[in-house]
């Protein structure tokens, strides 16, 4: 006869492999996040066009914005602190295994009495959690499952305590986490329905919590539990749960902490500069010539840089040189075969000196922008107006100008500068631009 006896504690091994495993994945899974800046202030642009047909000045313009403070937003408030306690309760629902090892064994009775569980059982419990630090903490909790069996024998109930690690991402009021751990789930009836039993087991899962307001939180916990599967060897069976808790948030500072991401002491929603340490009351590092580079990086404190894509980050005014100034009319003349992308060979001598001034100022990038009269399908024109913009880039980039230095853009019949009604105007309206970019 099979031994469908209760699987001995020698089997613990294939449960602490597994415990071991989920572990060490929650410790390299614990966050070292850092916050990605976003940007206070607009940019400036200076523009040179060049065209097929017809030379084209160039023209600058430069514009700014000023920097605002910025309102706490909603997703910042309440978010977890370092050494927080959450205390709370949970309702929910677990799914026993069909092949769960959960009964008192006892050799007079058909299967050494096991039963089947029923297919879901109601879930409830009390938790409590211990945050040394935001993104990292330990709970402990105890939960009882009052669950059916298939043969309607009995209403055993089944138990669970169990302690385990969480990581979060303790920066917002909504915080998605993982859990990992181990404990024990048992049972309790009588000997009619399935007796009483306990068995070791680890559980894991994720889930989010919402902080309602400083002191209340909304968390749900997606697990799975594995014990010990029917039968000797054959190692673990998995139960999941689903469940919804409420929690009171204990051993938070007195008074609201107000979000201060550069540290500088000025609260975010009063500060200028939110990620960028300096003095009140602005906030923002010194910048005497407001041309915001701080004056500890700016060459020319006291002046304030001339934004026009041209060593833009050394803080100085200047102009650009005439090379670039005239680059509208290096440029004049790039013609192409007829509805394609081919340059023809006639436009290489104005790319070669484009090249020649690109490699003479390292630090600039340009904008190529191609255009199109409207002849012709809308959509076809646009992509062929990227192909030729892409073209030019390519003939660059071949001549050992860095590519990250071009964008590309394919404005079709978009932004005409002439009629397209006369052969004239749409011959003006080929053509190829060219753009400084400002930083």
């Amino acid at each position: 006869m099979t031994d469908h006896s209760p699987a001995p504690l020698s089997r613990a091994p294939t449960l602490r492999r597994a415990y071991l495993t989920l572990t060490a994945g929650l410790a390299l899974m614990t966050p070292a996040l850092a916050e990605a800046g976003e940007p206070d202030s607009g940019g400036a642009s200076l523009s040179a066009s060049a065209s097929t047909d017809d030379g084209a000045s160039g023209e600058a313009s430069a514009e700014g914005e000023g920097r605002e403070p910025r309102a706490e937003r909603w997703i910042d408030r309440h978010a977890p602190e370092p050494m927080m306690l959450e205390l709370g309760v949970w309702g929910g629902v677990l799914f026993p295994s069909s092949q769960l090892e959960l009964f008192e064994a006892e050799l007079g009775l058909p299967d050494q009495g096991r039963k089947l569980y029923g297919h879901v059982a109601p879930d409830l419990g009390l938790r409590l959690g211990f945050y040394p630090l935001r993104h990292f903490g330990v709970e402990v909790e105890g939960g009882v499952m009052p669950a059916s069996l298939r043969d309607e024998s009995g209403k055993p109930l089944i138990w669970a305590g169990r302690g385990h690690l969480v990581g979060q991402i303790g920066l917002w009021r909504l915080t998605p986490f993982i859990v990992a751990g181990a404990g024990a789930m048992g049972v309790a009836s009588p000997r009619s329905a399935v007796g009483s039993e306990a068995d070791i087991g680890v559980h894991f899962g994720g889930g989010l919590k919402f902080f309602i307001n400083y002191w209340l939180m909304l968390r749900l916990d997606v697990r799975d539990n594995l014990t010990n599967r029917i039968g000797v060897g054959e190692g673990v069976t998995h139960s999941p749960e689903i469940l919804l808790g409420l929690s009171v948030t204990l051993n938070r500072k007195s008074e609201k902490p107000l979000r201060d991401r550069d540290g500088d002491g000025i609260p975010d929603r009063d500060d200028q500069c939110p990620r960028e340490p300096g003095p009140a009351p602005s906030g923002c590092p010194p910048d005497a010539d407001q041309d915001e580079i701080p004056d500890d990086e700016d060459k020319c404190p006291t002046e304030p840089e001339t934004k026009n894509g041209f060593d833009d980050d050394d803080g100085c005014p200047d102009i650009v040189p005439s090379e670039f100034a005239d680059l509208a009319g290096i440029l004049e003349g790039i013609n192409f075969d007829s509805d394609k992308d081919k340059i023809k060979k006639e436009s290489k001598p104005i790319l070669d000196r484009a090249v020649e001034v690109l490699q003479q100022y390292p630090q600039v990038r340009i904008e190529i922008s191609g255009h199109t009269d409207s002849n012709g399908g809308y959509e076809h024109n646009v992509d062929l107006s990227q192909r030729r913009a892409e073209a030019v880039k390519q003939y660059l980039i071949d001549n050992d100008i860095d590519g990250g230095r071009i964008e590309t853009r394919g404005a079709g019949p978009n932004e005409p500068i002439d009629t397209n009604d006369t052969k004239a105007g749409r011959a003006e309206n080929r053509r190829i631009e060219v753009k400084i970019l400002t930083h």
